[in-house]
């Protein structure tokens, strides 16, 4: 590979031009000659609330998964690249999660954006995790990092450094988001940890309709006892149900948890079978209320679930309750529907 030397005033030259173009690597500037916003595009809704829990009102932030679908079989509809081809910053989750929208995102950015997968970034492929949704031989891990309040905190550190290294005038307003938000997640993990010695010792079991807690449950010392949807979304067989039944009575499970968005009469089934009781709410990323309300984000999400969960088991959430889901940071996200 033949290789070349530049000049010394090449170089300078080259460096106050690259410095003159980072000052802001977003859209052209408006008629009225201040910087247009950053065009940012997400994935999945708590992506999505993260995002704008760090970018507020500097940036632009459109959705791309309607909330309520699944977002492992999602496939974008062909107006999406429009979207795609205007943003500067694709946010993605990554581990396989959106592989449909990725491909589309590809075909169709501009020159200068990027797609950058946050869940990617913040989790070694050593520390994957997989399991009976999500097996080795599929290759596709389990992407739930979200559900997990440090991880949570990493993909605000990503979209933090992200928006700061191209728009670097508002670095501070972005690092005071990112401690906001850090100290908001940091409140709900220490009050989550303290509600969970309420429930009966032994009993920090999950069974669920999707297995999306696999991280939490690893850093909180939950056990995650089985998902009705197996990895290929249907119903699971005969006898993949009785053995859930056996496990649900022999580990004396007190209640089952679906989803608010797929009902499951396999789970209700199961419930009659067992005793257990069959609590239909849980979230996996589907955000809580509309668009605007206060309980519309990420913490909000993660709050109401962990609620359900500890008061599912036996416990009380009375630190959980306490958290408020109010924020100083305004959330202008678009939200698919």
């Amino acid at each position: 590979m033949t290789r070349y030397r530049l000049r010394a005033p090449v170089i300078a030259a080259a460096a106050l031009l690259l410095a003159a173009c980072s000052s802001n690597l977003s859209a052209e500037p408006t008629a009225s000659g201040s910087p247009a916003k950053l065009i940012i595009a997400t994935t999945v809704s708590p992506i999505t609330s993260i995002a704008s829990s760090i970018g507020g009102d500097k940036v632009t932030i459109e959705g791309i998964v309607p909330e309520g679908t699944n977002s492992h079989t999602f496939e974008p509809a062909p107006q999406v690249a429009e979207l795609l081809s205007k943003a500067d910053v694709i946010f993605v989750n990554g581990l396989k999660l959106e592989d449909p929208t990725q491909e589309l995102a590809r075909a169709n950015m501009k020159d200068g954006s990027e797609m950058i997968e946050v869940g990617s970034k913040t989790l070694p492929e050593s520390d994957y995790i997989y399991d009976f949704s999500f097996p080795k031989s599929e290759g596709k891990p389990n992407p739930h990092l979200w559900t997990d309040p440090p991880f949570a905190v990493k993909y605000a550190a990503v979209i933090r450094d992200e928006l700061t290294r191209r728009d670097p005038a508002n670095a501070d307003y972005y690092a005071a988001n990112y401690t906001a938000f850090q100290k908001k997640a940091n409140e709900l993990a220490a009050a989550l940890r303290t509600d969970q010695k309420t429930v009966p010792a032994g009993s920090l079991k999950l069974l669920t309709y999707h297995d999306a807690y696999a991280y939490f449950a690893k850093d909180f010392g939950w056990q995650i006892i089985g998902a009705v949807q197996p990895r290929n979304f249907s119903d699971p067989t005969p006898s993949e149900v009785a053995a859930l039944i056996n496990q649900v009575r022999d580990q004396q499970v007190p209640t089952i948890f679906g989803s608010e968005v797929f009902p499951s009469k396999v789970l209700e089934e199961i419930g009659r079978a067992t005793g257990a009781r069959y609590e239909d709410s849980l979230r996996d990323d589907d955000l809580p209320g509309t668009p605007g309300q206060q309980d519309h984000s990420w913490l909000g999400l993660m709050k109401y679930d962990y609620i359900t969960m500890i008061k599912g088991l036996g416990g009380t959430a009375t630190n959980l309750e306490a958290i408020s889901t109010a924020t100083s940071t305004p959330d202008t996200a678009a939200y698919p529907q």
